[in-house]
């Protein structure tokens, strides 16, 4: 049983009037965002060799976009301070004002990006259901907007890989295929927002290429699972990446001797794609665990890559309470676009096994020591 696992951590806790009390190591499960360089990437940060990178003089940073590009098979590369700035270089660089772009419902481009593809790109956002990820395809055809009639031009459909909104699932070859080839058929070029396009290839057991084959253009992250501490980097055709280097430009993103940073996106690139499983490995044990606790509502079976997505049963603990009671207790969760009722948990480099067990025992004490509320204790007083 689970449960008994989670004997020692209860033992190894602080008691405070019966309720479980701080421990002694924060358990940070909000994000892969929060994973901290690893020794080698230290010592390659101090060691870089630099230059001016606005000039295409920093050769460490030449380096990692030419092998961040080979990686996914394409054929140059941008490197940028963020994933959002990634994706909104990838998207301007293949939209023009007045356009349109197709997007999912839950898209991170869509739902957490401070609408900059919109405010910055005078560009139209066409919404579609996502699917488990996924747009379906019939969704997708007949969002892009006939030739004739008053209508803005379709130039761009925004796929992403694993989708963080829906729990990290993914998407597989056949799948990102159909809908490129079927965006490619009407003139619509397609952008993957590829942020743990890593997480994607581990979990499918395929080639990051199978994944991007398909797509124009790929942003991908260095710094979530890979755990390096800056950047992301947008890929495609030596064309477009080109546009989207002016355009990083244009928004402020070129940089001086990003070299230091680049050298730490190196040797995450070669070394930490292969431990990914590790975290997915962990997810699927927190889901697990999360599914064997009264209240907690979850399908251990759709976990597949490193984030796990739950619910409460709100007659037991409101969604907000949770969260802050368990980081009362050390332990850091995040919760889905602002107010949702859907939690999320990250696994990472920095998250070991014994992390899960004492994260699933924080939770487990915090639901037991809640009665099961009765309606009008639900709904709140009435005033």
């Amino acid at each position: 049983m689970v449960v008994m696992g989670w004997a020692g951590w209860y033992g190894r806790a602080r008691v405070r009037n019966g309720m479980l009390g701080a421990l002694s190591k924060l358990l940070e499960f909000r994000s892969d965002t929060f994973t901290k360089p690893t020794p080698a990437m230290r010592k390659a940060m101090a060691e870089a060799e630099v230059g001016d990178d606005q000039y295409g003089e920093d050769p460490t940073v030449n380096r990692l976009e030419e092998r961040a590009a080979a990686v996914v098979g394409k054929a140059a590369a941008v490197y940028v301070a963020s994933g959002m700035l990634g994706n909104l270089c990838g998207v301007l660089s293949q939209a023009q004002r007045g356009e349109e772009v197709i997007l999912g419902d839950l898209a991170h481009i869509y739902q957490n990006e401070m609408g900059a593809f919109a405010t910055l790109g005078s560009l139209h956002g066409r919404i579609v259901p996502n699917r488990d990820g996924m747009p379906a395809l019939e969704d997708i055809e007949a969002a892009i907007r006939p030739t004739a009639g008053a209508f803005p031009r379709t130039a761009l459909l925004c796929l992403e890989n694993s989708h963080n909104n829906c729990g990290g699932s993914v998407l597989t070859p056949e799948q990102t295929r159909a809908a490129a080839d079927l965006a490619h058929s009407r003139g619509v070029r397609v952008h993957l927002d590829g942020a743990r396009i890593f997480n994607a290839a581990i979990a499918l057991g395929v080639d990051a290429r199978e994944l991007t084959a398909a797509v124009d253009t790929v942003q991908f992250c260095f710094s979530k699972g890979l755990s390096a501490p800056v950047g992301s980097v947008l890929c495609g055709d030596a064309e477009t990446v080109a546009k989207a280097r002016k355009i990083r430009k244009l928004l402020g993103g070129a940089m001086r001797q990003a070299g230091v940073v680049a050298a730490a996106a190196l040797v995450a690139l070669e070394t930490m794609r292969d431990r990914l499983g590790q975290d997915h490995a962990n997810a699927r044990a927190l889901a697990e665990g999360l599914a064997a606790i009264a209240g907690i509502r979850i399908d251990p079976r759709r976990v597949v890559t490193n984030i796990v997505s739950f619910e409460l049963d709100p007659a037991r603990m409101d969604a907000g309470m949770f969260q802050r009671s368990c980081a009362e207790r050390d332990l850091r969760i995040s919760r889905y676009l602002g107010n949702s009722p859907r939690l999320r948990m990250v696994t990472h480099n920095d998250v070991s096994r014994a992390d899960v067990d004492a994260a699933l025992a924080v939770m487990a004490a915090i639901l037991q020591s809640q009665r099961v509320a009765t309606p009008a204790s639900v709904l709140g007083p009435s005033y």
